[in-house]
């Protein structure tokens, strides 16, 4: 079910106004996958009239104006990404095409969108409807956080944005709780898993160090960091507080996660699962050629990958669907029109964290000082792969699906924990799951940068290796393993890109293509280290190489351009 975008649709619906409108950075895609749509879908089915602006143009008033104001609140997100990712390579060089442009040109998306969509709104609408923030860029810029882009540290995203609340995670208990207050006059401050500015600081809260003095001082930076990211599970975080100039930033605690039940519910909402109408008239959308015929099985990852923000804002947690609510998912793409038999992804960030989880964290939460995967697997969480085994057998017998393939990636230290079912799961993957390539991302191969990047050593990726070719041979089969790598994270030095390279070559016998160069994103613990230049968990200096010039050759030394 698509959402209003003109004017002349909500006069087909005989509507004045929506009750929300929500601003998106992406195209307008009724997916799923897309989170804007989610929130949609969410309000909707609670009874709430929503209207969609996709990319307006940030320079008129022209599409921002189209729906006129909403009753409730305007919701702004900047899109399935951070704008200045979907914007900027890691060398800060203008990307030319967008996945979620129709079109493909990438010239529909504001830097900083969210902020842009914000004052766009402000400009038109005077003392309009609550502004509410939302999505992956505001959540990972709710506190004061290093910008890679600006080389700076800056304040809350909502001040920026002149916004009202923030909602930061997966928003959707947060976003139905604020719409059914507003709807009653009621106030939405203490709704959990918001940010808002206050005069005073909440009682009970814990307090940051200001942004004016962690602008200033590395090492007040790196004690708020470390007391933001450790206060963001739901069920052990304190609220925070932050003051900026004569202003507080106040984060309440996080919502619950989703039950399974609850999860499930949002997956069977009626998604049309294609780019709007309005949309579809200006050009190919290339992100549908892996969504549209793709399955989230669960969310959240444990993996705590340093460089990596999914913890931070889908959670640490893996809540993961029911087997019933994936097979009906799969049903219904299977019985779409341009369905062509294959299901191109069944996973989510890591394939096969599906259905593990450590029972513990569910009750008291997450460790405050370890981690599930690092430095080895936690004898706590249980691997057992025996689940997603039998979805993946559940889902080759629907009829009209040819093939089902797992494209998210493996984290193999987790499959070899499970010692039970680790070949097992090998001979599914091999016979029936796998496209001639399987991916894994080792990132490295040094031991000192695997450490600061929170990955498993070595030795893992070569005894899961071992196990993926034994399992080739015996199966008759051709596959190959594809290797992402990372070059110029902190502490990562040209010797130790020789010494990946060296390793490629000797243990991995491939010449590697997947390499990417170091993108420092917001509120991620590598990020920290690339401003700091310290590591935080030693307090030791490491060396962050800084030089755009030297980053390339870094990532060239493993390419074979250059010694």
């Amino acid at each position: 079910m698509f959402f209003p975008t003109t004017s002349a649709e909500l006069k087909i619906l005989k509507w004045d106004n929506p009750d929300i409108i929500l601003v998106t950075g992406d195209v307008y895609i009724d997916s799923p996958f897309i989170g804007v749509s989610v929130i949609g879908q969410i309000l909707a089915e609670a009874g709430f009239r929503v209207g969609i602006i996709a990319q307006p143009d940030w320079q008129s008033k022209a599409d921002i104006c189209r729906l006129g104001e909403p009753k409730l609140f305007w919701g702004i997100t900047g899109g399935c990404m951070d704008s200045m990712v979907a914007n900027y390579t890691a060398i800060k060089k203008k990307r030319l095409s967008d996945d979620l442009t129709a079109g493909g040109i990438n010239n529909r998306r504001p830097d900083r969108a969210v902020v842009v969509y914000a004052n766009l709104i402000r400009q038109y609408f005077k003392e309009t409807k609550p502004l509410i923030l939302g999505g992956v860029e505001a959540s990972l810029r709710r506190i004061s956080h290093y910008d890679y882009w600006s080389d700076s540290i800056r304040r809350s995203i909502l001040f920026d944005a002149r916004a009202d609340i923030l909602v930061y995670g997966m928003a959707e208990k947060a976003i139905l709780e604020i719409a059914r207050k507003l709807q009653h006059g009621r106030d939405i401050k203490d709704t959990k898993g918001i940010c808002y500015i206050s005069p005073a600081p909440p009682p009970d809260y814990i307090e940051l160090p200001s942004y004016e003095e962690v602008t200033g001082n590395k090492k007040s930076f790196i004690r708020m960091f470390s007391a933001f990211y450790q206060n963001n599970d739901p069920i052990t975080a304190q609220g925070l507080f932050q003051k900026h100039g004569p202003r507080y930033l106040v984060q309440n605690p996080p919502q619950p996660n989703l039950t399974v039940e609850e999860l499930d519910k949002i997956y069977a909402l009626n998604f049309a699962r294609d780019v709007h109408p309005f949309y579809q008239k200006q050009g190919k959308v290339k992100a549908m050629e892996t969504i549209k015929f793709s399955l989230t099985s669960h969310r959240g990852c444990y993996g705590e990958c340093n460089f990596c923000s999914i913890g931070l804002h889908e959670g640490r947690t893996v809540i993961s669907r029911s087997e019933k609510s994936i097979l009906h998912e799969a049903r219904k793409l299977a019985a779409l029109p341009d369905f062509k038999g294959y299901i191109l992804d069944v996973g989510g960030s890591t394939a096969n964290m599906y259905g593990i989880e450590c029972q513990r964290k569910q009750i008291n939460g997450a460790c405050k000082n370890k981690r599930c995967l690092y430095p080895q697997v936690c004898s706590g969480l249980k691997a057992d792969h025996s689940r997603q085994i039998n979805l993946l057998k559940e889902l080759r017998k629907i009829k009209s699906i040819k093939k089902v393939f797992v494209a998210s990636g493996i984290r193999y230290d987790l499959l070899l924990s499970d010692k039970k079912h680790c070949v097992g799961y090998m001979q599914e993957l091999v016979q029936h799951h796998v496209s001639g390539q399987l991916k894994v991302a080792p990132e490295h191969a040094a031991p000192n940068t695997l450490k600061l990047m929170g990955k498993p050593q070595a030795q893992s990726l070569l005894n899961f290796k071992q196990i993926f070719e034994k399992t080739n041979r015996s199966s008759g089969r051709n596959q190959f393993l594809t290797y992402y790598f990372i070059a110029a994270h902190p502490g990562c030095t040209e010797e130790d890109m020789r010494e990946l390279k060296s390793f490629a070559g000797r243990e991995l016998k491939t010449n590697p293509r997947q390499v990417q160069i170091f993108t420092p994103l917001p509120s991620t613990y590598s990020s920290l280290m690339y401003f700091t230049e310290t590591d935080p968990a030693t307090g030791r200096k490491i060396f962050v190489e800084k030089k755009t010039g030297k980053k390339q050759r870094q990532k060239d030394i493993v390419l074979k351009k250059i010694n």
